[in-house]
């Protein structure tokens, strides 16, 4: 089990500064609670502003939901980014396809957030309790396979729904609409990973 730990996600939009590392954080936060030290949660931007900190009003997001914005720099994606990587969560459908273009080997492990959590959240009422994972690495490798079982029950009503909208160089009002279609995803996310999480966790 520890060769194949951490369990490696990554979070992509655009720049990297405001939607896909608020998705980082918080995801990171939420599964270190879980089960310390398992998770590897990183993000990149399909048109990053390489080296830049998470914007200021991001920054706020992350801190209101227990996560921490600090040491943040922005990076590019480029194939190298996505060895290895167990789960790929990106904003937008338009995001998605640029992943698969950088590497059409994560195809399957590629979705948008906010239609993984309402796959996620599907299986979740498939199966309410399943118990502690012993092997939580193979468990989240079969995961995407998973999801992807119970897509046709996930399609979003428009195809909006599958996208967060971008805040960037808007005010506080597109970043609380960000906040209202990223928040609940991720939450749904790790409601679904306690699940599973260890019995000392």
């Amino acid at each position: 089990m520890e060769n194949s730990l951490p369990i490696r996600i990554l979070t992509v939009c655009t720049g990297n500064i405001c939607r896909s590392p608020v998705a980082e954080r918080l995801l990171q936060a939420g599964l270190d609670d879980l089960s310390p030290g398992t998770f590897q949660v990183r993000s990149a931007g399909t048109g990053a502003m390489a080296g830049d900190p998470v914007q200021p009003l991001s920054a706020r997001i992350i801190a209101a939901y227990g996560g921490s914005p600090a040491g943040f720099a922005a990076r590019q994606l480029a194939p190298g980014v996505l060895h290895d990587v167990d789960l790929v969560l990106t904003m937008t459908a338009g995001h998605r396809a640029e992943v698969v273009q950088t590497d059409p080997s994560v195809l399957k492990r590629t979705f948008t957030i906010r239609e993984f959590a309402r796959m996620v959240g599907i299986l979740a009422e498939r199966q309410p309790s399943p118990g502690p994972v012993a092997d939580l690495p193979a468990w989240w490798k079969a995961l995407p396979a998973r999801a992807a079982s119970v897509r046709h029950l996930a399609l979003a009503t428009v195809p909006a729904d599958n996208d967060v909208a971008d805040p960037y160089g808007l005010g506080p009002e597109a970043y609380r609409r960000m906040e209202d279609e990223l928040a609940p995803a991720v939450l749904a996310i790790l409601r679904y990973a306690r699940l599973t999480a260890p019995a000392a966790a």
